[in-house]
C-alpha cells in the first residue's frame, strides 16, 4: 500500500477536471490519484461519469477546466492535442476498454504488436516476440493468430490487456474488466492485476464489481453525478458506503 507522500507526488493527478458533452456537464470538477504500485477502483452508477474519466486521461476526450498529471506529462484544458504531441502519454499509460476495441481484421498477435511496431519503431521480430510473451503470461498463446470474432469474451479481455501492456505502460487504465468473466477468470485477473501494481504499475479500475474491489483495489474513489463524493481505502470506503448500481457477478 501507497503512503500519503507517495500519492502526493504520484503517478497520476487528475485535478479538478469538468467536461461538457452537448452543453451538459459530464464531470464537474473530478479529483483523483493513483500512485506506482497501487490499484484504484472508480466506482458509481453507470452514467456517473467513469469512463469519461478514464477516456480524458488517455487524451480520448477534451475536457474544459482542471489539469491531468501523468510523471512529467500535463494535459491542459482544451482540444485534444494531435498524436505527434502525444508520444510520451501513449508510452505511459496502456488502456482496456470494456468492449476490448481490438482491431477485427488483425490477429490476437498482430493486434499486440502495433504499438510497438508503429509507436516505438520495433521490428517487426522484435515486436512479435514481446507480443508472444504478453500473449503466453496472460494464457491466450494458442490463441495468438484466432481473429477477435474467434475469441471468447475472457480471451478477447486478456488479449486486449496484453495489447495495453506492450508499450511497458507505467499506468494501466481498465473499464470495467470483469464484465465478461466467470468467478476462476476474475480471481485470475485480479491476481495478474496485482501482479502488475507489485511491478511498480500504478492501476485505475472502472468497475462496478464491488467484491472484486474490495478483493484487490487498495484505494476506491465513489463518482456521483460528476464529482468524486467519496474516496479512501477500499477496505473503509466499502465497509460502509452502499454504491448504487454496483453488483457482484452471479456464482
Amino acid at each position: 500500500m501507497s503512503s500519503v507522500s507517495d500519492r502526493a507526488s504520484g503517478l497520476l493527478r487528475v485535478e479538478g477536471v469538468c467536461v461538457e458533452r452537448s452543453g451538459a456537464s459530464v464531470l464537474r470538477g473530478v479529483d483523483v490519484d493513483v500512485a506506482p504500485g497501487e490499484i484504484c477502483a472508480l466506482m458509481g452508477v453507470s452514467g456517473a461519469g467513469k469512463s469519461t474519466v478514464l477516456r480524458t486521461i488517455a487524451a480520448l476526450q477534451s475536457f474544459t477546466a482542471g489539469r491531468i498529471t501523468v510523471g512529467d506529462f500535463v494535459l491542459a484544458p482544451g482540444a485534444v492535442p494531435s498524436e505527434t504531441r502525444l508520444h510520451v502519454l501513449r508510452r505511459t499509460v496502456g488502456m482496456v476498454f470494456q468492449a476490448h476495441a481490438l482491431f477485427e481484421h488483425l490477429t490476437a498477435l498482430d493486434n499486440v504488436m502495433l504499438a510497438p511496431i508503429h509507436a516505438l519503431g520495433w521490428t517487426r521480430a522484435q515486436a512479435e516476440t514481446a507480443a508472444m510473451e504478453l500473449l503466453t503470461s496472460h494464457g491466450v498463446a494458442a490463441r495468438a493468430q484466432a481473429y477477435p470474432r474467434q475469441l471468447s469474451g475472457g480471451e478477447a479481455q486478456r488479449v486486449a490487456i496484453a495489447r495495453a501492456l506492450a508499450p511497458n505502460p507505467v499506468l494501466l487504465l481498465m473499464d470495467e474488466p470483469t464484465s465478461a468473466l466467470d468467478p476462476a477468470r476474475r480471481s485470475a485477473l485480479g491476481e495478474s492485476l496485482r501482479a502488475l501494481a507489485n511491478a511498480g504499475r500504478g492501476l485505475l479500475i472502472a468497475t462496478h464489481d464491488v467484491d472484486f474491489a474490495r478483493l484487490y483495489a487498495d484505494r476506491v474513489a465513489v463518482l456521483a453525478a460528476g464529482i468524486v463524493v467519496e474516496h479512501g481505502l477500499a477496505s473503509e470506503v466499502l465497509s460502509h458506503h452502499a454504491i448504487q448500481g454496483t453488483s457482484s457477478p452471479s456464482r
